[in-house]
């Protein structure tokens, strides 16, 4: 039997592909090779299933992350900063779940609400993050920064590389605190 995960990692693999008209219960069990009643068996119709991937997505790709730099909580913040970073650039390319998610999030309230839950985790988390940094700027607005180029990075075709977005992660805080803070 398909596991509850299984569905989810389809129905994100399905958005990212295609976007989110293309996550429907036929494409998910062919996909999946199996019949409706295990989709059934996990999730309540379309609607629980959709609930439940946004859930999953919000847990995968930010509380995911959050809790992994939380686990060392005595660590200083630039060092924190670093570990997320070195997460986020490290992670399989995203930018087309990401896209798709906020393409989805435009036209159905329940997925802004879960956009809007997701980006402020984020950005609330860069400010806790940057606050502790001797910033030259404000550090609200540097954790803002921080988010926005991800996010720019994610949308401009041909996309920005890890490596050219790490290189522009480094500039932008070396410009900030005046201090190397990334490798």
């Amino acid at each position: 039997m398909v596991t509850r995960t299984e569905w989810l990692e389809a129905g994100l693999e399905l958005m990212a592909d295609e976007g989110a008209p293309a996550v429907t219960i036929d494409r998910l069990t062919t996909k999946l090779g199996v019949t409706k009643g295990s989709y059934y068996h996990h999730f309540k119709g379309t609607g629980g299933f959709r609930t439940a991937l946004l859930e999953y997505f919000e847990a995968r790709f930010t509380t995911r992350l959050i809790d992994a730099v939380e686990r060392e909580p005595d660590a200083e913040p630039a060092a924190k900063l670093q570990h997320l970073l070195r997460l986020v650039l490290g992670q399989p390319d995203n930018a087309q779940l990401e896209i798709a998610v906020r393409a989805w999030a435009l036209q159905d309230a329940e997925v802004r609400a879960a956009q809007e839950r997701v980006d402020r985790a984020r950005t609330s988390y860069l400010r806790e993050l940057c606050r502790g940094l001797k910033a030259e700027v404000d550090p609200d607005r540097l954790a803002q920064l921080l988010y926005l180029i991800l996010i720019g990075a994610e949308q401009v075709l041909p996309p920005v590389s890890k490596a050219d977005l790490r290189e522009i992660y480094a500039m932008t805080l070396r410009l900030a605190t005046d201090e190397t803070l990334i490798d």
